[in-house]
Parts: structure tokens; C-alpha cells; sequence
């Protein structure tokens, strides 16, 4: 009996248990659901300061590199818009004096980038005439020959009477069948003639605008050549003054920098600015095409105090501010506001928002600039 009434107790205890269970929920602060994981505190992390926590491990897979500022009187700088141009002493354009069809050159027709030698033939003009311009030519052609047998003849029969006749009309009728044979062979070449285009200097084709049968007109331009090793840069100022206060000048061609000579000022104004004329030297000119637009840095004979920083050290801050990052512990970086002015186009100079000493992140700054 009492086995049988603790078996009642059971049952009866297991089904009050199923019908008040209900599933539990946690409370605030104890959701164990997808949450992301916290950052390291040991990786590359943005601090509230807006200062970077670059460990070293990571500053070696940047490959961040650092320079220490040192103050210095620097040129005031300006910078111009240019542009890339021939030099008129190395270089040279192909023309046409008369319009006709292309023919190939002895080598066939050049193509750009190809070296050629001055005086080499590049291509024929083969000219065009008006139909009843050759067709008077050829019947002037015609007339000249009827005339010139005839004159041969008269020699022919006049030499037979040597003896009779003065020497003086065997040499007039001579000189008349000369004359003649001259005349004919000039307008016969006229019918036939075709002008040869060739290279004015030793250089490079830089362009070429002809294919082979190509009618082409009187002056216009078919073949550049150019010296890659001497070019001419050509800015704009709209401060004329500027002419009188050059000291040097350069262009950045990638991450080199490229000096210029500076050659003079015109005395006209074009578009209302003043053209600067400027030699371009260096071996980095093989980075350079003509037409190509350069910004030109020229150089005053004034100076300005400032610390030289190179151009990739500039970065922008959210609030649109030129900003470098100075390393201001081992494995902290902070960004400072700078102004600068222009100097060779790889450095500026800062003028303001940067100590003499202090150690500015060159390359890998990019990428300093992107943690967050």
C-alpha cells in the first residue's frame, strides 16, 4: 500500500511540475547571443585623444618610416601651371609644301617612338594637279619633243656641211636641241614628281598622323620629332614681377624631381598671364611627353623659415585640416595641424604646427592615417 500511494505522490508531483513550467529569460547584461568580440588591446587601435597605438609589430608590417625635422631658411616657392613643349633646337615638325598622296619612305612609314637620323627620307608626297593642268602640261610635253627631234636634225645636216657652213650656226643649233632637251626632261619631271619628307633633326618620332594613300594637304602637320633628353617647359604667371625673381625651378615627375633652367620671360602677355620659358634637364625626362601639363614650383630669391617635409607625410584630418603624424613615444603616433607653402613639389615647407626634432611619419603615414 504504501509503495503504491509514493508511486500517486510521484506522478502527481511530475505532472504539477510540467503544467506551472515556463522557460526563463535572462536579464539585462546576460544575453550570451552573436555579440563581436572586443578588440585587442594589443592591436593598432584609435585612443580617445584621436592619437594612433601603433605596437611595433605593427609599425614593421607597415613598414612605417620616420625623419626628424630640422629648421632651415627655405625659398619661398610659387607654383604654376605648365606645360610640356618641344625644345625649337632639338626638335622639329614635317610638312608638306604641296598637297598630294602618301607614298612609304624607303623604310616604310615611321612609326611613334622610332629613332631617326637627320636628312633620312620618311615618307613621299606624290602631288595632284587639276586634269587640264596635266593635260596642257602633256601637250606642252609633246611640242618640246616635236621640237627637239627637229633640232636634231637641223645638227645632223648642218655638221654634214661643215665645210660650208660657219661654225657659229652648227653651235646656235646645238644650243637650241640643248636648250630644248632641258626644257622637255623639266616639264616631264613636273608630270612625274613627287616630293620627299625628311627628317629636319636626329630624334624620336613623338607623333605620326599618316597612313600609306593618305591625301594630305599643303602644311599640314604629319611627322613631330623630338630629342627626349632636351625639352622645353612653358608656365603662365599672372604676375608679371615674377620674371625678375626666379632663382630656380623643378617639376616632380612620379616621385622624382626634375630641375629646370630658366630660359626667359616673353614681353607679350597671352590670355592675360606671362609665359615663362624654362629648360627641362635630368635623366628623369623620360617620364615627361609633349603637351603633357606640369605644375612648375619656381623658386624667389626669397626665404621663409620652415622645416622641409616630404609631400607623402601630409594626410587630412575629418575636419578637412593638413595634418602629419608625429611620433611622440615608441608605439604612439599623434596628428598636429600644419600650414605649409609650396617648395620643389616632393617637400613642402611648414611653417607652423611643427618643432625643430620632433619625428614626423614619412612612408606608411597613408596608412597610420586609416586606423580607427
Amino acid at each position: 500500500m504504501k509503495r503504491a500511494a509514493m508511486r500517486r505522490l510521484a506522478g502527481f508531483g511530475l505532472i504539477l511540475t510540467l503544467a506551472v513550467w515556463v522557460p526563463a529569460h535572462a536579464g539585462d547584461g546576460h544575453d550570451h547571443g552573436d555579440a563581436p568580440a572586443a578588440p585587442s588591446a594589443n592591436g593598432p587601435q584609435r585612443q580617445p585623444d584621436g592619437s594612433v597605438f601603433l605596437p611595433k609589430p605593427a609599425q614593421r608590417q607597415l613598414d612605417v618610416r620616420t625623419v626628424v625635422t630640422d629648421e632651415a631658411e627655405l625659398p619661398r616657392s610659387v607654383e604654376l601651371n605648365g606645360r610640356v613643349l618641344i625644345d625649337p633646337n632639338a626638335g622639329g615638325k614635317v610638312q608638306p609644301l604641296n598637297a598630294g598622296r602618301i607614298e612609304p619612305g624607303p623604310r616604310g612609314l615611321p612609326n611613334p617612338g622610332q629613332a631617326v637620323r637627320k636628312g633620312e627620307v620618311l615618307a613621299y608626297v606624290v602631288t595632284t594637279t587639276a586634269p587640264i593642268e596635266r593635260s596642257n602640261q602633256a601637250a606642252q610635253l609633246a611640242e618640246l619633243r616635236a621640237a627637239k627631234l627637229l633640232a636634231d636634225k637641223r645638227v645632223a645636216r648642218l655638221k654634214e656641211l661643215a665645210d660650208t657652213v660657219p661654225r657659229k650656226e652648227i653651235e646656235a643649233a646645238e644650243s637650241e636641241a640643248a636648250s630644248l632637251a632641258e626644257r622637255s626632261s623639266a616639264v616631264g619631271g613636273g608630270l612625274a614628281t613627287r616630293e620627299a619628307l625628311v627628317a629636319p633633326v636626329s630624334g624620336v618620332i613623338a607623333s605620326a598622323h599618316v597612313v600609306a594613300g593618305q591625301v594630305v594637304d599643303a602644311r599640314e602637320l604629319l611627322f613631330e620629332i623630338i630629342d627626349p633628353g632636351r625639352l622645353r617647359v612653358e608656365a603662365l604667371t599672372f604676375e608679371p614681377a615674377l620674371a625678375a625673381n626666379v632663382g630656380s625651378a623643378s617639376l616632380a615627375v612620379g616621385d622624382q624631381r626634375v630641375p629646370l633652367a630658366f630660359v626667359g620671360a616673353a614681353r607679350s602677355l597671352r590670355e592675360q598671364a606671362l609665359p615663362l620659358n624654362f629648360r627641362a634637364q635630368g635623366a628623369a625626362l623620360n617620364g615627361l611627353a609633349v603637351g603633357q601639363p606640369v605644375r612648375v614650383f619656381v623658386q624667389t630669391r626669397q626665404k621663409v623659415k620652415g622645416i622641409a617635409v616630404p609631400v607623402a607625410a601630409l594626410m587630412k584630418n575629418p575636419a578637412n585640416q593638413t595634418v602629419v603624424w608625429v611620433k611622440t613615444a615608441p608605439e604612439r603616433f599623434e596628428p598636429r595641424a600644419i600650414t605649409t607653402e609650396a617648395l620643389d613639389g616632393l617637400n613642402v615647407a611648414v611653417t607652423s604646427g611643427l618643432k625643430v626634432g620632433e619625428r614626423i611619419a614619412t612612408q606608411g603615414a597613408t596608412l597610420i592615417n586609416q586606423v580607427r
